[in-house]
């Protein structure tokens, strides 16, 4: 017995499969998995182990990732917990759960040996990054949180895991100048799903990472497709491509066009986009803005 499943949703390959997909799938092993903690700011997911093989996604610190299987040169093959995405990536990222009691809110935000914004920062953590805070400690006027394994960040520049922003568009339009990045998911580099994915998860609403299961699965479908009746916060997909309706006859979206996320009339990106590979629009999704 066997079926087709997504492979960037379901870890099951021909070898090896996670063990709650016995008697679904034909697979030559099957393995429980093991619960582990993202520990670099930020890592990619590809869809073998090798490290020329372009990105699929990315991993941010403090994610959760199930481990069916590690290799002797270093990979380590999982499904995310955030999203379900399944892929590889270097099993030296990964340490002990610690669940997290804040994540990330600033764009980016440096974390520090200790708490003094003079110490040589330890990396840079992104928007979505989760973190456990023991504590707070206040240097010169400036809180800092203190994380689980002593290092520090700018208390203000977190939010309780449950924090909800009241506006997950206007969290869209703080990322507007990112670089586009095929995969990325970070306010370092991102592609258009991502921006959508990230800014969502800011405003309580957690979406499947990439845009073609996002035109299945986001919000609630428009029936008829009018630009001039689009909401701020719907989307707009095309084949592969997604963008967020910001206002009136506005697009927001990460795009291979300005290598960034950028704004574009709504009008003027309907027309350039129909003469490209991505073609007409094919479907529109609502996701609420409070």
């Amino acid at each position: 017995m066997s079926e087709t499943l997504d492979r960037r949703r379901h870890p099951v390959r021909p070898d090896l499969a996670a063990l709650d997909y016995k008697g679904r799938v034909d697979a030559g092993a099957f393995a429980e998995g093991e619960v582990f903690q993202i520990t670099a700011d930020k890592v990619a997911l590809r869809p073998a182990p090798d490290g020329s093989r372009s990105i699929d996604t990315e991993a941010l610190r403090g994610e959760w990732v199930t481990v069916y299987e590690t290799t002797d040169e270093g990979w380590a093959w999982g499904q995310l917990d955030t999203d379900g995405y399944v892929g590889w990536l270097p099993s030296e990222c990964l340490g002990k759960v610690t669940p997290a009691t804040h994540r990330v809110r600033a764009l980016r935000t440096y974390r520090y040996p200790g708490p003094d914004l003079k110490f040589p920062p330890l990396g840079l953590m992104s928007i979505g990054s989760q973190v456990s805070v023991k504590g707070e400690v206040e240097n010169r006027g400036l809180t800092y949180a203190i994380l689980e394994d002593g290092s520090a960040v700018v208390a203000r520049h977190l939010v309780p895991v449950d924090y909800v922003a009241e506006d997950w568009v206007q969290v869209a339009t703080e990322l507007v100048g990112t670089p586009y990045l095929w995969g990325g998911r970070s306010s370092l580099g991102l592609d258009c799903s991502a921006l959508v994915q990230l800014a969502a998860q800011a405003g309580g609403h957690d979406l499947p990472r990439d845009s073609d299961m996002q035109e299945a699965e986001a919000g609630e479908e428009i029936d008829h497709l009018d630009p001039v009746s689009l909401r701020r916060g719907d989307l707009l997909f095309w084949k592969g491509h997604v963008g967020i309706i910001a206002g009136p006859n506005q697009l927001l979206h990460a795009n291979g066009h300005t290598m960034t996320v950028a704004f574009e009339k709504l009008d003027k990106a309907i027309k350039r986009i129909a003469e490209t590979e991505w073609g007409e629009i094919t479907r529109a999704r609502r996701l609420p803005v409070i």
